[in-house]
């Protein structure tokens, strides 16, 4: 008879982003997953096949959040370019930071990885695809007419990533939360002047 899973996996997954996120990949050991899943090595490698994968699945899992989060916002906003500048205001909240690391678990991996890796690969294309809801969400800014038809949403989209991402590292090194709070207001300002 099969033995049935003994285990939440919504949750394992969970701890595993914790854990990944604080630790990094590299730094993260069998022992520590063990300890934050609570699950013995054998079935820790039965139920995720191994650590890559299992690092694969919370990055889905993180990823997938923020991506849906995004989109969230983005459709249910009067304003895509508004709902733009209100998430980067939010980001000011990250310092000092309550989450195991503010900085952006995709960018720190990214960071880590080595080049040409399929798990760096992995990393990069989540990447795109938060781009791609950034240029979704100006698509809809165009669509709503706050942005010119011509606009390229692409372009900007790309310049709002970088922008994001930094912030979240600044995050994660800035101790002084006036000074998160002016640079979220500075680009959420420049995010409403676009449709100037």
């Amino acid at each position: 008879m099969a033995r049935t899973v003994e285990y939440d996996r919504d949750a394992a997954l969970d701890a595993a982003m914790t854990l990944f996120w604080v630790k990094g990949y590299h730094a993260t050991s069998l022992k520590d997953l063990e300890n934050a899943l609570q699950m013995r090595p054998g079935s820790i490698y039965a139920a995720f096949r191994s650590k890559e994968a299992l690092f694969n699945e919370a990055l889905d899992q993180y990823a997938t959040r923020m991506a849906a989060d995004l989109r969230k916002r983005i459709d249910t906003a009067a304003s895509p370019l508004g709902a733009l500048a209100d998430y980067i205001n939010e980001l000011s909240d990250l310092a000092p930071c309550d989450r195991p690391s503010t900085a952006c678990m995709l960018v720190k991996s990214v960071l880590e990885l080595p080049a040409n890796t399929e798990i760096r690969n992995v990393v990069v294309a989540h990447l795109g695809e938060i781009e791609q809801q950034l240029v979704y969400a100006l698509g809809r800014a165009v669509e709503k007419s706050e942005l010119p038809a011509n606009t390229d949403t692409a372009r900007i989209a790309r310049r709002l990533q970088t922008y994001i991402f930094g912030l979240k590292i600044q995050a994660q090194r800035m101790t002084n939360a006036d000074h998160m709070r002016e640079l979220c207001s500075d680009l959420a300002a420049d995010i409403r002047a676009l449709a100037a």
